[in-house]
């Protein structure tokens, strides 16, 4: 498979650049014409922030499975799609090539007919990281069926208040999943979730750890009985449904600062073709290399950049059901090695835990195949990017610091490895067709650079969110209405010199110290350059003096000694790199930080110890460890 739209020079991503900001019905329009499409569209773009309404490739016709399978039978049919990798190494491994895939993803895409599901229905799917479950997403966007997929640590409270929002009637989870040392009891989980949601119809449940489960009659079957029953019927082959442009091709939920979850709308072909361009360029993927994203695809970089992007790029994304640290810290490594991985896509949290082990983990092993190296979910501290930098990429191979949203779809600013500037511990540029600025608290625009403010994105681009489910309202107000006719991301950023970009975390993630704006990554990343920390998170509380004085939660790797001289060092070593304003007023040394499943830190819950508020945590099901936080509770300074 060639990539026509490839950029493959820093002279040309300007020149593309400038024209997909000038033209970018032209620059999309031509983008598009390279996938499959059942009917040409009658508009390229059309839009408004106010409401918002944004529709791109308004009457075009197509299925994103055809262009993700069917077109890649030809010539790629024998090529592997997936690579699954299960969570114990002692188990064999998976391949599947696009020919097996395609068959798999008709099959299953029959049985969900076989069970009553429709163009336009919702399905909520719940599993562990096994290929069934990337299965179940393209079988559900064959049919034109809404996936909704939930992140296999969610409770059932959670996951009861998404199917109640979403009014999901079917449901496909496993009998468990494999996680690390743990066996998470799926089906038992989604069972409590169902006693609040008696609209559920259908539940399909996958055989992964043969574990106990109860099966209700009459809503609950075996995923293996229903192949069979389509097996008997001779497996037909199942043409795609017919969809719009701009029909729903899933809704993901992400957690809002408040209230309940938002369900994140998105299109098919909008989506299909950012997600396409963006993996093809960011990564600047070779036809025939093995790329790793180590996400889990109940969140938006699983969806995005292990299934969606890689598959209609005819590449071939490695799945992992595991975790880094098990059965030791050297999982990824050996990974790498054993399937000659050339690109690896990971979070700073992950990087930095790994860190904690020292290099122990990495010793004899190869890594000669990396070729690219990518992060995702955070900004990467300096350190931690020096280290993936020398440890893992042997200082040959260029990292994508990637930023993006669930609501952005994918990825919105990053260098383009190996064409574009890198600088540690910065996105850099914005990928063609996204237009970010900066503005002030009043929405006036910051034109100069060496500056700081809020990130706002000027124009539409093709895979952007369009509504939240069920609420439209809640999406004009938390995207749209801040600043007029611009969409907030809700991120702050520094522009540098040669305008590269640096997230510097959330707005509400901004100390006012003094009269001083001082973002909390910011902080953190000086704290975590001192040679003892292996991770910290900051957040504000009420200071008498300062207005907002800066607390620091600590994970220090030397136990013994002197703590408060250590204290003073990590001060110093914050003054050194922000300046003495930056200096934390308290610092609690640490075991572990409040985590959700997926590696981001919970510091609302933070703040709240911080601030004294023990009682009014919220909803800590989320966590991977709930345990911790009643640790930081007692050691609260």
């Amino acid at each position: 498979m060639s990539y026509p739209y490839q950029i493959n020079s820093y002279d040309e991503y300007k020149t593309v650049y400038r024209k997909s900001i000038d033209d970018p019905e032209g620059f999309w329009g031509e983008i598009a014409s390279h996938f499959k499409w059942r009917k040409k569209w009658n508009k390229v773009l059309e839009w408004n922030f106010k409401e918002p309404n944004v529709k791109w490739y308004a009457g075009g016709k197509l299925n994103i499975t055809e262009n993700c399978l069917d077109r890649h039978l030809e010539d790629l049919g024998n090529k592997p799609a997936i690579i699954w990798e299960p969570n114990n190494p002692e188990e064999h491994h998976r391949v599947l090539t696009y020919r097996q895939l395609h068959f798999k993803v008709c099959q299953f895409a029959n049985v969900l007919r076989n069970n009553g599901v429709r163009k336009g229905d919702r399905i909520c799917i719940y599993m562990g990281m096994v290929p069934e479950l990337a299965i179940a997403v393209l079988a559900c966007a064959r049919i034109g069926a809404i996936h909704s997929v939930i992140f296999g640590g969610f409770s059932a409270q959670s996951i009861s208040d998404r199917l109640q929002d979403a009014r999901a009637e079917f449901v496909i989870t496993c009998d468990g999943a494999f996680r690390g040392p743990k066996d998470i009891p799926l089906k038992s989980v989604i069972d409590d979730a169902l006693i609040a949601c008696p609209f559920v119809k259908r539940v399909i449940v996958l055989t992964r750890t043969r574990s106990p489960v109860s099966m209700i009659k009459g809503r609950d079957v075996w995923w293996e009985d229903e192949i069979l029953k389509v097996e008997t019927q001779g497996s037909p082959d199942l043409e795609a449904e017919e969809m719009d442009a701009e029909d729903i091709l899933f809704i993901l939920y992400t957690s809002g600062s408040t209230g309940k979850p938002k369900g994140v709308v998105h299109t098919s072909a909008g989506y299909m073709i950012f997600t396409d361009y963006s993996f093809v360029n960011t990564f600047q993927y070779r036809p025939g290399e093995i790329y790793f994203c180590t996400a889990d695809i109940g969140w938006i970089t699983g969806h995005s950049y292990i299934v969606y992007g890689p598959l209609s790029a005819g590449a071939t994304s490695l799945m992992f059901e595991g975790i880094p640290t098990w059965p030791d810290a050297g999982r990824f490594w050996e990974i790498i090695d054993k399937f000659k991985v050339n690109i690896i896509y990971t979070a700073p949290t992950a990087i930095r835990s790994l860190m904690g082990f020292g290099l122990g983990p990495l010793q004899n092993k190869d890594l000669s195949s990396l070729r690219v190296l990518g992060t995702v979910g955070e900004p990467i501290n300096e350190e931690a990017w020096h280290w993936y930098n020398e440890n893992v990429g042997k200082n040959k191979c260029p990292i994508v610091d990637t930023w993006w949203q669930t609501e952005t779809g994918g990825i919105m600013i990053s260098n383009l490895a190996g064409i574009t500037p890198s600088k540690p511990s910065y996105a850099t540029l914005p990928l063609p067709g996204v237009a970010p600025l900066l503005v002030d608290e009043n929405g006036k625009e910051i034109t100069d650079n060496n500056a700081g403010g809020n990130l706002c994105i000027r124009q539409p681009w093709p895979s952007m969110i369009r509504t939240t489910y069920g609420d439209h309202e809640r999406c004009r107000t938390n995207y749209f209405a801040t600043y007029p006719d611009l969409y907030f991301t809700g991120d702050g950023a520094l522009r540098d010199e040669n305008g590269f970009y640096r997230i510097t975390g959330r707005v509400d993630d901004v100390l006012n110290v003094s009269g001083h704006r001082i973002g909390t990554a910011e902080v953190e990343n000086a704290i975590n350059m001192h040679s003892g920390v292996v991770e910290s998170a900051v957040v504000g509380y009420p200071h008498d003096i300062k207005g907002q004085g800066i607390y620091a939660y600590v994970i220090y790797s030397r136990k013994q000694g002197d703590e408060e001289l250590a204290r003073k060092d990590i001060s110093a070593t914050v003054a050194r790199i922000i300046g003495p304003i930056a200096k934390p007023d308290k610092i609690q040394f640490v075991s572990g930080l409040p985590k959700t499943r997926s590696g981001k830190i919970m510091r609302r819950i933070l703040r709240k110890i911080a601030e004294g508020e023990n009682q009014n945590l919220g909803d800590t099901t989320t966590l991977l460890d709930p345990g911790v936080v009643e640790e930081i509770k007692k050691g609260k300074l």
